[in-house]
């Protein structure tokens, strides 16, 4: 079963990145304080406990506890920090990304698929 995995450093967030060269990678930026991002974890959740792609990475990261990692994302990557945010990554590039109630089980599925 594929499982959210936190990164919590600068180092881990750039050795995801450099992975999505050979796997995609699926970040998923969340606030613990949000309501809004509490329901965009919950339907990433269900994507995951349902049938995910098993060749994606899925990383988590804290925007609050792990700021310096949220903003080097957006940084890194160029698109604008959201919270909650859904970031596709392949090759080290975003190719896909959304934000707050768009956050959707069925969302993935399709850009998954």
């Amino acid at each position: 079963m594929s499982e959210l995995i936190r990164i919590q450093s600068i180092q881990e967030l750039h050795a995801a990145l450099e992975r999505s060269a050979s796997q995609p990678l699926l970040l998923f930026k969340h606030s613990t304080r949000c309501p809004i991002s509490a329901g965009a974890h919950r339907e990433v959740e269900a994507y995951l406990n349902g049938t995910p792609r098993e060749d994606v990475t899925y990383g988590l990261i804290y925007v609050i506890e792990d700021r310096d990692v949220s903003n080097e994302t957006a940084d890194r990557l160029g698109v604008k920090h959201e919270s909650p945010q859904a970031i596709l990554v392949k090759g080290g590039q975003p190719v896909w990304h959304t934000s707050h109630s768009k956050i959707k089980k069925t969302a993935l599925q399709e850009i998954l698929a």
